[in-house]
């Protein structure tokens, strides 16, 4: 993802401890490098705020499940977690600033600690919440070959699908949980079963990190299974900046996606594919590169997918990322009972991230908004992230109410809960 180009920006800037600035935004980062983790709960001044009462009129807190809430850690626990070593190396430094990024933004204290703390702060984060709203954990699964086989060395990280299940279950008034699984994988078809049994509530995919291709003959097998239990594919789309080479940023191509959509299977792009540029495939294998985000709304203009094609706005309000596509998202109002929300915790805390002075540049937001979200953020990025997606405002439009209440594409029904449990058990058995 770009933002990782920018997290790289910002170990330059942290080394050489000065501050930097972009053209039309002096002082950038206007919030700062560093998340300052101010505990809550949140003052009264804030959490009474009229900004705040505002957001959840109109919403549903039961029906809001943000959909793309990272479990990361690193493995100092049974939790399961590795990580890549490049990420510990010096001899990786833009790889160890991020990582340093990511675990500040999460507010972690411990060396030792590190998982558990995680946790315990998003925790924490949800206090801040009304009753009903649920975090969705995201498992991480690993980099595999056409052949099946596990290539650790182009894995980013790992967060197994047990963790996730695990933390839901604990707690149940807090979290929902995503897998992770490749469709490479001998295995697929028996893992996807274990987790539907264990509640998970749609699968999730990083085509670049993770090495899958979704228009692949090697996906259909996984294809049929999910179009069976009718849970969604939550894949992202666009550039992916944690890994290297053309080849790897082809499989976040938007168009890639039609293979699952044919096979009757809902599908979810992660960030609507705002960043970079793919081939058109349409018009063949050497068609021109054209904006990923132009992809996306060509499949999201196709009538036979309105109903099983979704965009997801997680890091649209990131500093590179507000551009036409964020006014088009807004805009497009005939969207919006196709898009859901979710934060990409734990970057909303990585603070050079979003530049409340952007937004408020370019009309997104009034100064008192501003004012408001940035002093909550140093609090609850989670909040935070919430607050600032309410009230985008463009030529006098705001995003849909209905696009916070993210339930209404994971939940089903009871009784089919309960027939998609007992098949993934009797397929698993």
């Amino acid at each position: 993802m770009e933002r990782r180009r920018f997290l790289t920006l910002m170990g330059g800037v942290t080394l050489a401890s000065v501050n930097t600035s972009l053209p039309g935004l002096p002082l950038w980062p206007d919030e700062g490098i560093w998340n300052p983790c101010l505990t809550g709960p949140l003052p009264t001044s804030l959490a009474n705020n009229e900004l705040v009462r505002a957001a959840w009129q109109d919403v549903d807190p039961s029906y809001v499940w943000d959909s793309h809430v990272h479990l990361i850690g690193t493995g100092d626990s049974e939790s399961g977690i590795w990580i890549n070593p490049n990420l510990r190396s010096l001899f990786h430094p833009i790889q160890f600033i991020q990582m340093k990024f990511y675990l500040n933004a999460s507010c972690v204290r411990k060396e030792n600690g590190v998982d558990n703390d995680y946790v315990s702060r998003l925790l924490a984060l949800h206090e801040d919440l009304p009753s009903g709203v649920r975090l969705m954990l995201l498992g991480f699964d690993y980099h595999y070959n056409e052949a099946g086989e596990r290539v650790t060395a182009r894995s980013p990280y790992h967060t197994p699908n047990a963790y996730a299940a695990g933390i839901a279950k604990k707690f149940p008034n807090q979290c929902e949980w995503i897998a992770s699984i490749h469709p490479y994988r001998k295995d697929a078809l028996e893992a996807l079963a274990e987790a539907v049994a264990s509640g998970a509530r749609a699968v999730k995919w990083l085509p670049p990190a993770m090495g899958m291709d979704p228009a692949s003959p090697l996906c259909d097998r996984f294809y049929r299974a999910l179009a069976r239990y009718r849970i969604p594919l939550l894949s992202h789309g666009g550039t992916e900046h944690a890994v290297d080479g053309r080849d790897a940023q082809a499989l976040g191509n938007p168009l890639l996606l039609r293979r699952a959509l044919d096979h009757g299977v809902r599908v979810i792009v992660a960030h609507c594919a705002v960043q970079g540029k793919n081939r058109d495939l349409d018009e063949g294998p050497n068609g021109p590169r054209v904006q990923n985000f132009e992809l996306f709304t060509r499949l999201m203009d196709q009538p036979q997918y309105d109903g099983s094609l979704f965009g997801e706005i997680s890091a649209v309000t990131q500093i590179n990322h507000v551009g036409p596509a964020l006014r088009t998202i807004i805009l497009r109002d005939d969207w919006h009972h196709r898009l859901i929300n979710g934060s990409d915790y734990p970057l909303p805390g990585v603070m050079p991230l979003i530049s409340m002075r952007q937004l408020l540049k370019h009309g997104y937001l009034s100064a008192e908004q501003a004012q408001v979200c940035s002093q909550i953020r140093q609090y609850n990025p989670l909040l935070a992230d919430f607050l600032i997606k309410r009230n985008l405002t463009v030529e006098g439009k705001r995003l849909s109410p209905r696009v916070f209440e993210s339930r209404r594409v994971f939940a089903v029904t009871d009784a089919l809960n309960e027939a998609r449990v007992q098949d993934a058990v009797e397929n698993a058995s």
